[in-house]
């Protein structure tokens, strides 16, 4: 075990929020830290280096592992994977089926949701959204305040 759920809580709408607390040192992450938000233990793997930070809130049958890294006031919920060695931060949203993997980010106020992927060194930022069965990877960059949807793919 890396983690252990804390005492500390918080409700938003009917979810109930889990502090979590790093029991060993990993990655940047130093026993005794103080992470961010579950759901519910298995939101967050006990292999390899992934972790919540900050105010950052896992929730649902959503998912953080491999070595991503989720956080400031992100949210990924539902089903959405994060992993690799993404990261997620700033006030993203990664829900839906959505995966975010590889080494892309996605940060500021951008949102990846329905069964859309983001992967490879790809970057979302700014108020971009990207949903329904889009593709973005490669080097791809969506930002400003674009919409991707469809079956689009971006490389």
């Amino acid at each position: 075990m890396k983690f252990e759920i804390t005492d500390k809580t918080k409700t938003i709408g009917n979810i109930v929020f889990h502090q979590i607390k790093a029991i060993k040192s990993f990655g940047n992450v130093k026993a005794g830290d103080i992470g961010g938000w579950l759901e519910k233990e298995e939101n967050l793997s006990n292999i390899n280096d992934a972790w919540v930070y900050d105010d950052a809130q896992v929730s649902g049958n959503a998912q953080v592992f491999g070595n991503a890294q989720v956080s400031g006031n992100a949210r990924v919920y539902n089903n959405a994977w994060v992993y690799g060695s993404a990261q997620v931060s700033g006030s993203a949203q990664v829900s839906g089926d959505a995966q975010v993997f590889g080494s892309a980010q996605v940060f500021d106020n951008a949102w990846v949701s329905g069964d859309a992927q983001v992967y490879g060194n790809a970057r979302m930022y700014g108020n971009a959204r990207v949903y329904n069965n889009t593709r973005v990877s490669g080097d791809a960059q969506v930002c400003g305040n674009a919409r991707v949807f469809g079956n689009s793919e971006l490389d």
